[in-house]
């Protein structure tokens, strides 16, 4: 089969592969979609930290939000799998440690991430070995592009969840990339007032015409009391300034990661009496992400710019936008193509 694969920082080609056979416990996907994500970025160009630790190596296969349909089960699976559409889990746990029986299995100490580590072949080729155990099965309702967006879905939807939101609390979101996108769709599904803070005006039109008419720069940025934030952005200053924007005993978290260390003060964190979350991965709201892309409640779709196939995606990892794509900020493989 085709797949791409990462030789070394910034080099990416299409190889022919060994099509997977499916291990006890695992499945087979056709795969019809998946996501190019910041992380696979950092894969291709050698700054993710995984590569400088030994937690993940060149040559890498990467891609971990994806869409398919099972093609092929193991034995001791249900053959019910056979023909089903799915994505599943890109955290996947040893199963028998203390975090793992606690249902937190996405902080494993042994675990292994589809596409980034420990050497688990990704989505981005035509097809993919799954264990069963991570398989999430997608309605009807949700297409290819909204299944392969369940993954950010997920951690979009635990960052909304981890802030503690009542109805019609105010909320600020900081940056309007996919994340920060998501989580305010998630939120103003759950009956928050979201705002958004982006970098400039342009990087707010998005947000804008997804009916988010509370979009602000720094500098326009109104003197409100903000229920809770939620730091999506990968810029090392604003942790700090979540901290500061947040109201006394209430709640910040922080599921953007920047490339250089942030710092916060904690005397202000103790002092405010603030709650501070920080969120990885998507595990545990992925179910909830599927339902409200299935009944509609949030739709994720404007968020994609352009969906392209297999061999386009050594541009895209350099940064190269494809001609005619929109302004959503994430690009989509179709690696059927």
């Amino acid at each position: 089969m085709r797949a791409l694969v990462l030789t070394g920082p910034g080099k990416a080609e299409v190889q022919e592969v060994q099509a997977p056979v499916a291990a006890p416990g695992e499945v087979v996907v056709d795969i019809e979609r998946v996501g190019v994500c910041g992380t696979d970025v950092e894969l291709f160009t050698g700054e993710m930290s995984y590569l400088h630790t030994g937690r993940s190596c060149y040559p890498l296969r990467p891609g971990h939000e994806w869409c398919g349909r099972v093609s092929a089960v193991s034995e001791g699976v249900s053959p019910s799998w056979l023909g089903q559409r799915v994505t599943g889990d890109t955290m996947l746990g040893c199963g028998h440690c203390d975090r793992c029986r606690a249902g937190r299995h996405h902080v494993c100490a042994d675990s292994a991430e589809i596409g980034i580590s420990r050497g688990r072949p990704g989505a981005l080729a035509e097809q993919l070995a799954v264990p069963a155990t991570a398989l999430h099965h997608l309605p009807d309702t949700v297409d290819p592009t909204l299944g392969a967006l369940v993954e950010p879905g997920g951690n979009a939807l635990r960052a909304v969840r981890a802030a503690g939101l009542a109805a019609d609390d105010r909320l600020l979101v900081l940056g309007t990339g996919t994340i920060g996108l998501l989580t305010a769709l998630f939120a103003r599904a759950d009956g928050a007032e979201v705002h958004l803070l982006g970098r400039d005006s342009d990087g707010l039109r998005l947000a804008e015409s997804l009916g988010f008419t509370d979009a602000w720069t720094r500098g326009s940025l109104p003197c409100l009391p903000w229920d809770a934030v939620i730091d999506a952005s990968n810029a090392p200053e604003l942790p700090a300034l979540a901290l500061d924007l947040v109201e006394p005993g209430r709640r910040i978290v922080y599921i953007g990661l920047a490339g250089t260390p942030s710092t916060i003060d904690t005397r202000d964190l103790a002092l405010k009496d603030v709650t501070a979350v920080g969120i990885l991965g998507g595990s545990a709201g992925l179910a909830g992400a599927i339902a409200a892309y299935a009944e509609a409640s949030v739709d994720a779709r404007p968020l994609v710019a352009a969906t392209v196939g297999l061999a386009e995606t050594a541009d895209v990892l350099a940064g190269r936008r494809p001609t005619g794509a929109g302004p959503g900020p994430k690009i989509h493989i179709d690696p059927r193509r």
